[in-house]
């Protein structure tokens, strides 16, 4: 080729083969190298995002760190009552005081985190799923998905209850999705 590149007609921009276009003032080969495993690796990344075993980790680690947090900020509320606090920590040292609060906290933490992330997971888990069997990105996923997902956390109180819950949850999912997921912009 003596160095030349083709051109679909003459007159017309060279055409390169993709890879080997001319790299910019200041790259080397070795930068063309990186590029392409970055993107190779960005790619990796979009595709674990798009997988729903993913989402659902995700969605439930977010909700165990929400639930976490609102009980820490909550506990700050449960010992404000003296009387009380007399009571149950009677003949404590300062220390030991601390130790205690900061353990019930702890549980409390543990316990509400785990709440929130289970249904966090499980909401996330069902519409991830919902969405890749139908293909689209509606409100009707999360509203489908609340339903089911109301349903099984309240499958134990019986059918009725399990409905209601499934009715409640898919409720819940719609004003959140409309009011804040669902927003049009003015352009």
């Amino acid at each position: 080729m003596n160095g030349r590149s083709l051109t679909a007609y003459p007159g017309s921009a060279p055409i390169f083969t993709p890879g080997k276009e001319p790299l910019p003032p200041g790259f080397t080969e070795e930068d063309r190298a990186q590029l392409a495993q970055q993107r190779k690796w960005e790619g990796y990344a979009a595709m674990a995002m798009e997988s729903c075993a993913v989402k659902t980790v995700l969605a439930g680690g977010a909700g165990f760190g929400i639930g976490a947090f609102f009980s820490l900020m909550s506990a700050s509320f449960a010992y404000e009552d003296p009387l009380l606090r007399q009571q149950t920590q009677a003949g404590m040292k300062a220390h030991q005081k601390a130790r205690e609060v900061m353990k019930e906290m702890g549980r409390g933490m543990w316990s509400s985190g785990k709440g929130f992330g289970k249904v966090g997971a499980l909401f996330a888990g069902i519409e991830c799923v919902i969405e890749s069997y139908r293909a689209k990105n509606d409100i009707y996923n999360s509203v489908s998905s609340g339903f089911l997902a109301g349903g099984v956390l309240a499958r134990n109180s019986g059918p009725k209850a399990a409905f209601g819950g499934g009715l409640a949850f898919a409720a819940f999912s719609a004003i959140i999705d409309l009011a804040f997921l669902r927003r049009e912009t003015p352009e």
